[in-house]
């Protein structure tokens, strides 16, 4: 581990690389001093890998020494509290056997020596903390605990000792990533085909494998962290240092992860700092008897449309209980980076609802919280200083200026920033247009509208547009013929028009729209219907919350050839390593013969979305004076195409120039089809 440089570059960096953002110099210098004096705080106990990210190993149960006893330590802040009593099966609930001493910053604390309680205080042993405050006197889940259990007869969530007698151990090295970033986005508990919830061994077992065939080289997890309604998809979060219990023990966790590595993939978690569930009895509102110990008091603390607590990210033990959260989840799983849910809603006061963002002044007024970025800054730098290599990625809606850059040069530090305008603007084209209408100059512009300098993940489509009461890009393209059209031997004009642009889009979003890519589990073969988990709305089914996995798998229907088609453009990049060449051109845009042609680095894109019309011999323009063969043709057979292009056949290069190119080449392109070239050398 390195501490990254805590001096301040010159802010050249960040206004350099965009100069629309010069008026706004000062204030991105303000923006970085603010965020300077933050983290000089934390210089007298050790800097940014000092006591701030450290909490874990001194709140909630560790290990240690008192008055040369060993024994266990648990550690609780909470200010306003009157008292704190430890209780569990180890003192059988007593709630007055076992008080707790609180120091002067309202640090409350209990040994528990080995001597005295060693046959007692074990492994797995249930627990609470009992808080007597203003609130009255309520049975609490420590705020630091590592294991929650779910009693499914009286959907009580309490606290667990985890200390397993023999640590896991971990047998392969976290992978170097080699090209783009290829993410494959999972809820481990509807990844299985059973109405029921999967387990992290059954993903390992599996999923993983899948996953390496298609060729992506990360693996995004949903829902890790514990949550007590399984219906918010693991975004109301009530203990943060938890592995959710439905889906099995840190070690069967620790399992996926290890085994991912083995198979070069790296696991990135979706960690929820935006926000944190309301409920009482199992999650942070309220713990000390206020309504802002670790959140903003009154109105400021509630997000109105989320309806959960939000968190001041001003306050020292709020920034190491998040801080330190980070680290632990590196350290203790060896994830291998985050993706940051709800950051827009994190900055800006307003949390960005109903806000088109279409001035930069947004990114710089009265309306930013400047405490929440400069949390997300600090939070970068610990990301990066416990793991070098590690990677972060912000769900930024608003193009927040700086957020993929480093926070020396005035940015907000990630690595990534998600490209979230694209699946927005496909479900708008989707909507209000037949494909016979769609505007490919538009098209090409939109999947190439980012910040320059920022990478991004493109996808066309994620969980978001998984979710019951939306559709993804497969069941808007084929709606109902897909629960009875999709037979190898039944012909259908929905699902051929549905499967040739379903194969499309992906490319073309693939090809342009980032340095990275995303796919939500399941959307690679066009898996039909919507994600619902169990809840009352819809008689706690599990219908909707899980992937139909026999029908890719079957010969007879054609999801296969979608998801034989995703593996062929995973491997673009794998071997042309695509989604790290910053080179992409227009060659020729035709809107009225619906061709779009460009290239990224060495490779030509050729697009006919013409609906009926199959160009013979149609000329185009290439960028080098080579003759070019197919590298892939969305018309395979295999891909479930017709097959109609001979991909043995090379495309020579002729002499004649054309859209002040000096050479061409003639092809033949069949309608709702593209073709992927590479020099012939």
């Amino acid at each position: 581990m390195s501490d990254p440089t805590s001096k301040a570059a010159p802010l050249i960096g960040l206004v350099a690389q965009d100069p629309w953002l010069e008026p706004y110099a000062d204030k991105i210098k303000a923006r970085h001093d603010y965020y300077l004096a933050a983290r000089a705080k934390f210089e007298p106990t050790g800097g940014i890998l000092g006591e701030i990210s450290q909490g874990h190993h001194y709140f909630g149960f560790n290990r240690g020494q008192s008055e040369g006893q060993s024994g266990v330590w648990y550690r609780e802040w909470a200010p306003e509290a009157v008292q704190l009593r430890l209780v569990g099966d180890f003192n059988g609930w007593n709630r007055f056997a076992h008080p707790m001493i609180r120091d002067t910053f309202g640090v409350w604390s209990i040994f528990l020596s080995d001597a005295q309680y060693a046959d007692r205080f074990k492994h797995e042993g249930l627990l609470k903390v009992h808080v007597v405050s203003d609130l009255g006197a309520l049975d609490r889940i420590p705020a630091y605990v590592r294991r929650v259990v779910h009693d499914l007869r009286t959907n009580n969530f309490t606290g667990q000792y985890w200390n397993p007698p023999q640590p896991f151990e971990f047998k392969n090295r976290a992978p170097r990533i080699k090209g783009g970033l290829r993410i494959y986005e999972a809820h481990v508990g509807m990844a299985q085909e059973e109405e029921r919830f999967g387990t992290y061994a059954e993903f390992t077992e599996k999923i993983l494998p899948r996953i390496a065939r298609l060729g992506y080289n990360a693996v995004q997890l949903m829902a890790v962290m514990e949550h007590p309604f399984a219906g918010s998809f693991g975004y109301h979060v009530s203990n943060f240092y938890a592995v959710s219990c439905r889906f099995g023990t840190p070690e069967d966790l620790k399992a996926l992860i290890d085994t991912a590595h083995g198979l070069g993939i790296a696991v990135l978690l979706d960690v929820i700092h935006s926000h944190s569930v309301k409920n009482v009895h199992e999650g942070l509102s309220m713990f000390d008897g206020t309504d802002y110990q670790y959140f903003h008091a009154g109105l400021r603390g509630q997000h109105i449309a989320w309806d959960s607590l939000l968190f001041d990210y001003s306050k020292y033990e709020v920034q190491r209980f998040l801080l330190s959260n980070l680290r632990f989840w590196l350290e203790e799983y060896r994830f291998d980076g985050f993706r940051f849910d709800g950051v827009t809603s994190m900055i800006y006061l307003d949390h960005g609802l109903s806000r088109t963002f279409a001035s930069y002044d947004d990114y710089f007024g009265d309306n930013v919280d400047r405490d929440a970025v400069c949390y997300l800054q600090l939070a970068n730098d610990v990301v990066h200083a416990v793991k070098a290599d590690a990677i972060s990625i912000a769900e930024d809606v608003s193009g927040m200026a700086g957020m993929a850059r480093p926070v020396a040069e005035g940015g907000i530090g990630f690595d990534y920033r998600l490209a979230m305008g694209i699946p927005d603007y496909w479900i708008k084209v989707l909507k209000e247009r037949t494909d016979e209408n769609w505007n490919l100059g538009e098209i090409y512009h939109t999947l190439m509208n980012r910040r320059h300098g920022e990478k991004h993940i493109a996808y066309a489509e994620s969980h978001d547009q998984s979710l019951v009461g939306d559709k993804t890009i497969a069941f808007r393209l084929m709606d109902k013929e897909m629960y009875w059209n999709m037979s190898r031997k039944i012909p259908s004009v929905v699902v051929d028009r549905g499967l040739a642009l379903h194969k499309m889009i992906r490319l073309m979003t693939f090809s342009l729209g980032g340095e990275g890519w995303l796919n939500f589990i399941g959307n690679e073969f066009g898996h039909p219907e919507w994600v619902d988990f169990p809840r009352e709305g819809n008689g706690f089914s599990h219908k909707y919350a899980r992937r139909q996995w026999s029908l890719v798998d079957s010969p007879l229907l054609r999801y296969a050839g979608l998801n034989e088609f995703d593996a062929a453009m995973q491997n673009l990049d794998i071997q042309y390593s695509l989604l790290t060449d910053p080179f992409i051109e227009q060659l020729m845009v035709h809107e009225q013969d619906r061709l779009l042609v460009y290239r990224r680095g060495p490779l030509v894109f050729v697009f006919n979305f013409h609906a009926t019309t199959s160009h013979k011999d149609m000329r185009i323009p290439v960028p080098d004076p080579v003759d070019y063969k197919i590298i892939l043709n969305t018309d395979n057979k295999r891909f479930e195409g017709f097959g109609l292009v001979d991909e043995a056949v090379p495309y020579w290069k002729q002499d004649i120039p054309m859209r002040e190119r000096k050479q061409s080449i003639q092809m033949y392109i069949p309608c709702r089809s593209a073709q992927v070239l590479a020099p012939k050398r």
